[in-house]
């Protein structure tokens, strides 16, 4: 997930583009958690703006005791989020469909087997019933 992009969209969200950092925090950990999809969008996103820097290019301002959106940032979301021309798609096909073949062309490790479970599962099992013996052990 791109952090810079996530804050300018929960701040777009806000009234007058001001939140204060306890709401900003809250919104980031949903986000984060949504799962893959926001994650690849705001990957695709900042790469339209591959140098973005929302402090030093004054997308977003620090106000007392939280961030404010500038109409600036609020430029740089629109054409982010701007539907990409024809050209660009075909180059989004294009790094897809190589990063597709360079996803299979690598070495994947090999999946854990069942037994690899079992045997760590028994690990943990013996660890903690060593650490109950040497607790009760202690504790007379």
């Amino acid at each position: 997930m791109n952090f810079q992009v996530t804050v300018l969209k929960i701040l777009v969200a806000y009234p007058d583009g001001f939140a204060v950092m306890e709401d900003l925090k809250r919104d980031m950990a949903i986000l984060a958690t949504s799962g893959r999809d926001w994650a690849d969008w705001t990957r695709r996103l900042a790469a339209r703006v591959p140098d973005l820097d929302i402090w030093s290019q004054g997308l977003v301002e620090r106000i007392s005791g939280g961030w404010k959106i500038t109409s600036k940032g609020r430029a740089a979301l629109e054409f982010m989020e701007a539907r990409p021309a024809a050209s660009e798609l075909s180059q989004a096909s294009v790094i897809e469909e190589t990063a597709a073949a360079m996803v299979v062309a690598t070495d994947v490790p090999p999946l854990r087997q069942p037994a690899d479970r079992a045997k760590r599962r028994r690990e943990r099992r013996e660890r903690r019933r060593e650490a109950r013996e040497r607790a009760r052990a202690n504790a007379s």
